[in-house]
Formats: C-alpha cells, structure tokens, sequence
C-alpha cells in the first residue's frame, strides 16, 4: 500500500492528498507530525528516495536556521534533527513499495504512482 508522510498545515502536502484520492488507489496517510518516524524509519525512507539527508530538510524552517544552518553535522546529526524536531522533513514524502518521491510536483507523482 502506498504511504504518503503528510502535514496538514502544508499547502502542497494537501493537493498531494486530494491528488491521491483522486487517483482511486489506497493509500495510508502518516501525519508526521504526530506520529514521526524513527532514525531507522527516516534512514529506510531516505535510502528509497534516493538522496542525502540534507536534501531533505526545510532548510527555510526557524528551528533549522537557528540551530543547525551554517554547522558541519554528518548524516546521523542531520538525520536525528529531523527525528526530533519532524517539521523539518521536506514533505509531502510518498513511498510506493521500494521507492519514495517528495510529492510537491503533481506530475512527478502522476508518473511515480
């Protein structure tokens, strides 16, 4: 089943959610913020997107600037940032079997889903 990390708040997270129900396929909505995902988890997550976990903090997010911007952090550091202040995961985060994309542009998704 598909699995899509959501905030509400996010603009872009919304259209994502209406974009998959639009769709008609079963997914499984994770709201990050309530319920975020572990070190492990986020580790999991990163491998199927594919990228480093700098690519995906909000770097624009206050939390970020104030506290870790402009500071040498390895992987772990900035992965554990994000485990224990989860607004700064980039979303929304949509996982299909062994694969995830960030599901901010609807077309991407479209060939993704």
């Amino acid at each position: 089943m598909i699995q899509i990390y959501h905030n509400p708040r996010c603009g872009k997270s919304r259209n994502c959610l209406a974009f998959m129900t639009q769709s008609g396929l079963e997914y499984e909505v994770i709201n990050y913020l309530e319920n975020p995902p572990s070190f492990d988890e986020l580790v999991a997550i990163l491998k199927k997107l594919g990228i480093k976990p700098l690519e995906l903090v909000r770097k624009k997010e206050k939390i970020w600037i104030e506290n870790f911007k402009n500071k040498e952090l390895t992987d772990s550091e900035i992965i554990q940032a994000m485990v224990s202040n989860p607004i700064l995961i980039e979303r929304p985060i949509v996982i299909k079997e062994d694969k995830a994309i960030i599901g901010r542009d609807l077309d991407k998704l479209n060939t993704f889903i």
